[in-house]
């Protein structure tokens, strides 16, 4: 009788070809912890990173990408847009993909959808490129109880705003918001604040503020942004944090070190940042905030008074002057509904274009002019290339571009709404070695994934979502400038949103598979 032998070959099953969706190879994996880069495949399946490893065989796969020469990252999150009203209009999202980002937090500066869980839904439904997170706006709360009048709430009136900010973190917003330079927002005393926040700090939420200054009294909207962390017990994150003004360069020692301060007081605050040394925000701050007050009719009807547009313009030319300027050539049109010949100029230029004297006083005549016609978007030159240094190298600080969705060919918008996350890697990173690689990808992707609770983003990792972006750390570059603002990114070469190849070989596919992220609060 002849015996048989048998050999039994045990195969890891990781070697085995498996049925993956995409298998991304020979890729430069920077994982987003801020550890050092290292050499594997990257497996996904089903909308998750299925398998990280050195070698992962490609027989089979629907979709294989060849990594070499690339760098394989988290999806980049940028944690303060304005994207509402935006969507429909570009619903691929087209400047924050080809920049890299797969999630976008929006709802910032106090300005959001009041019915969180309506947005939200409606998110899910259309469908963008990029996923959505929202915080609850402090200023559109307070308009839906109180319209624009400048005093404080009424007890019951506080307690409408409260249930209002209830409802949104139970239906998934992921914090409270404020815009403390906008209207009313601006009308509104710390302890409001604190109220509001305390509701979204009970469901896990943080409190994310454009401070009441970022010029000469930076410091004290600082130390109201702390109290306020701290008197509701959440995490906060102070947004686009800067100094305004000539007369300010040089004080981001002071800023910082406050930050700084904080955190070892045990505070969680962290900051963000666009790497640029202009701003961009409405005509409107130009105007002093009790003039604002109570809508357009009430705003038209004091501008027609003679004896309140001299007051306007005695303010106006004192804020001028300590800034250390004759002229308002800093502040640029972005949008101007009412004559888009005026975008992309100086308000110096637009007076000189209306036939009046070269001053500043003419020019005070001019802004208000165009805020009767419903005002302008704006960009103003006013920060230094010193303070944006010092603030990128301080490490619990994120990159956001705090911009809405663009609409190719629109307006003369900052070119950060193109160019944000490029401009740090070619510019901070490889350029001028600000930062190392590692620690700028982990700016944009694990600490914004941190800090907005956005559990399965952020990292690449086994189990997690895959949101995935490749791109040429040699080739990366922003395009866009203030000239010409619309110019996409180069360099990101392939972007994937929840397993889904949105850029491939540099071209957006044009697919849709963002989703609404809902914060702690949202119950199934």
């Amino acid at each position: 009788m002849r015996s048989i032998l048998f050999i039994i070959l045990i195969v890891p099953l990781s070697l085995l070809a498996q049925e993956y969706d995409v298998v991304i190879k020979n890729g430069k994996i920077i994982d987003g912890t801020g550890n050092s880069w290292y050499y594997a495949d990257v497996a996904v399946k089903d909308g998750r990173i299925a398998l990280i490893q050195k070698q992962i065989p490609a027989n089979g796969i629907t979709k294989v990408i060849d990594a070499k020469g690339l760098i394989v990252a988290p999806g980049f999150i940028d944690v303060h847009t304005h994207i509402e009203g935006d969507e429909l209009k570009t619903p691929t999202a087209d400047n924050f993909i080809l920049d890299g980002v797969t999630t976008v937090v929006t709802g910032n500066c106090g300005a959001s959808n009041v019915d969180m869980g309506k947005y939200l839904r409606w998110i899910d439904s259309l469908k963008l490129s990029v996923n959505v997170a929202s915080l609850v706006g402090h200023n559109d709360v307070r308009k839906a109880v109180m319209g624009r009048s400048n005093r404080d709430p009424t007890e019951l009136e506080l307690l409408q705003m409260e249930k209002l900010v209830e409802q949104a973190m139970k239906d998934g917003a992921a914090g409270l918001s404020t815009g403390l330079i906008y209207i009313p927002g601006t009308y509104s005393k710390t302890t409001e604040i604190v109220r509001l926040a305390k509701v979204a700090s009970k469901y896990g939420g943080i409190y994310a503020t454009h401070m009441r200054d970022e010029g000469d009294s930076v410091t004290q909207a600082i130390s109201e942004a702390l109290e306020i962390g701290r008197e509701a017990g959440m995490p906060v994150e102070i947004s686009h944090f800067k100094l305004s003004g000539q007369q300010n360069w040089g004080r981001s020692k002071e800023t910082v070190a406050m930050i700084i301060a904080a955190r070892n007081d045990g505070l969680d605050v962290t900051i963000d940042q666009y790497p640029y040394t202009a701003s961009s925000t409405s005509l409107s701050t130009l105007i002093p905030d009790e003039i604002l007050a109570d809508g357009q009719d009430s705003l038209n009807a004091r501008l027609n008074q003679p004896e309140t547009r001299k007051k306007i313009i005695e303010i106006m030319m004192k804020k001028l002057k300590n800034r250390k300027l004759k002229h308002y050539s800093y502040a640029m049109v972005a949008y101007y509904k009412a004559d888009t010949t005026l975008n992309g100029k100086s308000m110096e230029a637009i007076n000189l274009l209306k036939g009046r004297k070269h001053n500043a006083k003419e020019e005070a005549v001019t802004i208000m002019e165009m805020m009767q016609q419903g005002g302008a978007g704006m960009v103003f030159h006013g920060m230094s290339e010193e303070d944006v240094e010092r603030i990128m190298q301080y490490p619990f600080n994120m990159f956001a571009s705090d911009a809405g969705i663009r609409v190719f060919g629109q307006g003369a918008p900052h070119p950060r709404g193109y160019g944000t996350n490029a401009r740090v890697l070619a510019k901070y990173v490889r350029d001028e070695k600000i930062l190392s690689l590692e620690e700028a990808i982990l700016r944009m992707s694990a600490l914004p994934a941190q800090k907005f609770h956005l559990k399965d983003r952020g990292l690449l990792k086994e189990g997690l979502a895959a949101d995935i972006v490749l791109f040429n750390e040699q080739e990366v570059q922003d395009l866009s400038s203030f000239e010409r603002p619309h110019q996409y990114s180069k360099g990101f070469m392939y972007v994937l949103v929840n397993g889904e190849v949105i850029v491939d070989a540099g071209k957006h596919t044009g697919a849709r598979t963002g989703k609404a992220l809902r914060g702690q609060g949202f119950k199934d």
